[in-house]
């Protein structure tokens, strides 16, 4: 199994390619930076591979939810780059992939993947590590209040993400273990994505659309008189 995958949710800019067993990444911080840098991080990797993109089996991406003009970046790129050699599109949810590195991070079982919405909201999601070793979702992705954010169960969680970074004062009656500095990284997405590409699960280039979860990108002003 050959996959590239994408991330730009938030500050972070990420690329992997997955090759069988073998997995590359390419990762920096670098807010406002993705455009410059993604694709130069793409051709890195095929180069290092000694591949061309037409060889491999599918591209995969960080679909959202997050930054709005991130995710926009990342579905953009994917989808030129699918569109040029006709390959098939994973679109992977930036909430799992969180979870699914925290996890990995941690060696934790459950964790509550959070994202800064803006807003005074956050994106979460709660996951639990299934017997392959991914991290699989216990319910619907969510965007609303830090304090109105709840756990399906008991036992032990690691939140993760930018939300806690954020909220994490008002997420303190959650509890749990904190990762607030942790961020998605296409190395995740990879992972996940091979169980989507074996399950047919992927989509055409055209087809491979941002999930933003709700459609009011700025606060509206409220007129002084």
């Amino acid at each position: 199994m050959k996959i590239l995958s994408l991330d730009t949710t938030e500050q972070a800019c990420s690329a992997a390619l997955l090759l069988d067993d073998e997995l590359v990444e390419r990762f920096e911080i670098a807010p406002r930076q993705h455009s410059r840098l993604l694709l130069p991080m793409v051709e890195s990797l095929l180069a290092e591979a000694g591949l061309a993109l037409a060889q491999l089996d599918a591209l995969a991406f960080a679909r959202g939810p997050g930054s709005f003009t991130g995710v926009r970046i990342a579905t953009a790129v994917v989808q030129g780059l699918a569109l040029g050699v006709d390959l098939p599109v994973a679109p992977v949810s930036s909430l799992l992939a969180l979870a699914q590195g925290a996890a990995r991070e941690s060696g934790a079982r459950q964790v509550l993947a959070l994202l800064d919405a803006r807003m005074q909201e956050v994106y979460a999601l709660a996951c639990v590590r299934g017997e392959d070793g991914l991290m699989q979702p216990q319910g619907a992705e969510t965007v609303g209040p830090p304090a109105a954010v709840s756990l399906p169960g008991g036992g032990d969680w690691v939140l993760a993400g930018s939300g806690v970074a954020t909220y994490g004062e008002v997420l303190a009656h959650l509890g749990g273990t904190r990762l607030p500095e942790w961020q998605v990284h296409a190395a995740d997405v990879a992972r996940l994505a091979v169980a989507l590409v074996r399950r047919g699960e992927t989509v055409a280039a055209e087809a491979a659309l941002p999930v933003y979860l709700r459609d009011q990108v700025a606060q509206k002003m409220t007129p002084l008189n």
